[in-house]
């Protein structure tokens, strides 16, 4: 086979040669065309990295043309319009529709499976209201007892994502569509740049474990920092970061090449050296921690809401923060629930795919556990896990969500077309890559409307939602309103799959679920362990 390619080699020298005469071709065209690709062989041939290059010399390069072009002919010729993922195609146009203002129906009937296994619908009433007589931008006050500031946020806001992970131009897009409808846009743990800054559209300054905008030389929390980039009148929350869907538990690095001086100033950190975030926070190591941290941000913030976010993991951990709550009286004004199904850029697979509450789950849980500590009354729960429709929301809220975030919808909203390239740096639509050249594709001054189009369009689908259950706002959804194909003849509603437990039960021991009671028995506020 190896010695196959040198008589290949000849051969096509040859008939190239032969073809180019008769065809008067001038050979100077052959020899720039021939040599190379004999060249390119010859690499292969030598090379012991690949062994289908090595065996089959310039022809084995075909198999990583087609693996490039797999992930394309896939989306647009193979796959069913109800089968792509993460989002199929009908989800995708949806979004597209709503973000351009363009026909967002659909002709002769549903394309869903109505009997499959795990299919949901929602409850309408005969006694179903004008759409027209409710709040068109229903909204939810955040913040608590120690609130100064509070917050009217809106239904739907954007989901964490860092400039870095995004564009520049991706990032002031999102900010601006966020000013046009007035809803708020969360940085993400990269700190707040100037693109966040430039339309002056709501924030909700997010500080993870590297605490970037207001980190110290030793990697902590820098307060005077902190102060100075949370006084910013467009700054209208602040969210600690403990995980996320994507990733929970898992640190990261941003090597020092990466580190340019743009990054190094909005990041609070020195240019051209490695930043490590660990998984972990350095500012507390205990639930009562956490929640002197909450309360100083509070504080120091001037008194604007102030929450944490997390993927939920171990039950009994969170249990734990609820049980420092009631001993410190120290309450988060918001707490933001992600799902494992959450992820916006490059995370390890095994952590993607097999680390973290789903988002249904974790957000039922949150909710049951505030509420049956009493607590629920002090504490917006914010909610994220692949929310792109009315639907989507009507089901978050029913679950126990007071709002939501979304930030893949948010990106597809910019023209994102799930390339599956966001761990790359080849975004080909400009949005999750640092190439200039692609980032100039993405043009601010239209994607901006289309962002707010979107959100615009989502919050009235979720409005005519509401008003076909016969109801006047979101705080009237419940768990019964939400139903369930469990097999092909059994269908539940969520009530009976995610059953409600008691106010305060866990604060007087009766009638806890037997679901509850192991990690309960192992909570305690002084330890996460």
């Amino acid at each position: 086979m190896r010695n196959q390619f040198i008589v290949f080699s000849t051969l096509s020298l040859v008939i190239t040669a032969a073809i180019a005469f008769f065809l008067w071709t001038p050979m100077w065209i052959v020899f720039f065309v021939l040599v190379p690709l004999i060249l390119l062989g010859l690499y292969d041939y030598f090379q012991k990295a690949n062994v289908i290059r090595r065996n089959f010399p310039l022809l084995g390069r075909g198999r990583h043309l087609m693996e490039e072009l797999r992930p394309k002919i896939q989306q647009y010729f193979i796959e069913p319009d109800t089968e792509g993922k993460p989002f199929n195609r009908l989800e995708r146009e949806m979004i597209y529709a709503r973000a351009n203002k363009s026909l967002d129906t659909t002709p002769f009937g549903t394309q869903m499976d109505l009997y499959a296994e795990g299919y949901e619908w929602m409850n309408h009433s005969i006694a179903s209201l004008d759409p027209h007589h409710l709040d068109p931008d229903p909204r939810v006050t955040i913040g608590g007892p120690y609130c100064k500031q509070p917050y009217s946020a809106s239904m739907l806001n954007i989901s964490a994502m860092s400039f870095g992970s995004l564009s520049s131009a991706a990032i002031e897009a999102l900010n601006g569509g966020a000013k046009i409808r007035n809803f708020a846009h969360n940085t993400g743990e990269g700190g707040i740049s100037p693109y966040h800054d430039k339309y002056g559209g709501d924030l909700i300054y997010q500080i993870g474990t590297g605490y970037f905008g207001c980190r110290a030389k030793d990697g902590n929390i820098d307060w005077d920092a902190y102060v100075e980039r949370t006084k910013a009148d467009n700054v209208k929350m602040i969210e600690l970061k403990l995980s996320q869907g994507a990733k929970p538990g898992h640190g990261g690095i941003l090597p020092a090449k990466k580190v340019t001086p743009e990054i190094a100033k909005i990041r609070g950190i020195e240019q051209g050296k490695d930043v490590h975030s660990p998984p972990y926070h350095k500012s507390f190591d205990s639930p009562i921690g956490l929640l002197k941290v909450i309360r100083k941000m509070q504080d120091l913030s001037g008194g604007k809401p102030v929450g944490f976010k997390f993927c939920v993991g171990s039950k009994s951990e969170f249990f734990a923060i609820c049980k420092a709550m009631v001993e410190t009286k120290i309450t988060p004004d918001f707490i933001s629930v992600d799902g494992g199904e959450g992820g916006t850029g490059a995370a390890p697979l095994e952590f993607s795919n097999f680390v973290g509450m789903p988002f249904k789950e974790g957000l039922v849980f949150v909710h049951d556990a505030l509420v049956g500590y009493g607590l629920k009354k002090d504490i917006k729960i914010i909610t994220s896990g692949k929310i792109t429709s009315g639907f989507d929301m009507y089901r978050a809220i029913a679950l126990g969500a007071d709002l939501c975030y979304s930030a893949r919808a948010m990106m597809l909203s910019l023209g994102c077309i799930q390339a599956l390239e966001c761990n790359k740096n080849t975004c080909p639509t400009g949005v999750a890559t640092q190439i200039p050249s692609l980032v100039a594709g993405l043009v601010v001054s239209d994607k901006k409307v289309k962002v707010a189009s979107f959100h615009k369009e989502t919050i009235e689908s979720f409005v005519e939602l509401l008003a076909a259950s016969g109801l006047q706002e979101p705080a009237q959804i419940n768990r019964r309103l939400i139903n369930r194909r469990v097999f092909m003849n059994l269908t539940k509603n969520y009530a009976e799959i995610y059953p409600y437990v008691e106010e305060g039960c866990f604060l007087t021991g009766q009638n806890i679920p037997d679901i509850y009671r192991h990690d309960l028995e192992f909570a305690t506020a002084k330890s996460f362990a």
